[in-house]
């Protein structure tokens, strides 16, 4: 018997494990593709398919779906992880933008792309270490 009142997680609310790696995946073509992505781009390694399960591990968890990134990893430690890293305003602003068309181009729902979005703005905000 289904609980009624029982709250949705965000990874069953977008669509689970199929959705959610159709939008990674779409993330890490478009940065791999579309030029307005280049300084995102030359911050990962040549081969993105470590990037690619890294954060769809990630989001998993972070959505409420299965734990596979701290599995696998350990606490995410997300602004640690990325201090050896250059991220600026400009690295930022791709990054939401190529998240953005990604939620888009896969059918993410308009309330829950603004949703994820204002949670994606905070923590890529957050993770800022260089003032360009």
């Amino acid at each position: 018997m289904e609980l009624m009142n029982e709250p949705q997680s965000l990874y069953d609310t977008i669509g689970g494990e199929g959705k959610l790696r159709e939008m990674v995946d779409r993330f890490y073509d478009l940065m791999e593709l579309e030029p307005e992505f280049a300084v995102l781009r030359a911050l990962h390694p040549p081969s993105t398919d470590g990037s690619r399960d890294k954060l769809f591990w990630f989001l998993s968890g972070w959505m409420g779906g299965p734990d596979a990134y701290i599995e696998r990893f350990g606490h995410p430690r997300l602004r640690m992880r990325h201090m050896p890293f250059a991220i600026g305003t400009t690295e930022r602003d791709q990054w939401l933008r190529a998240m953005a068309w990604a939620m888009e181009d896969v059918g993410i729902a308009e309330p829950l792309r603004v949703r994820l979005m204002e949670s994606f703005y905070q923590t890529a905000d957050w993770m800022r270490n260089h003032p360009h």
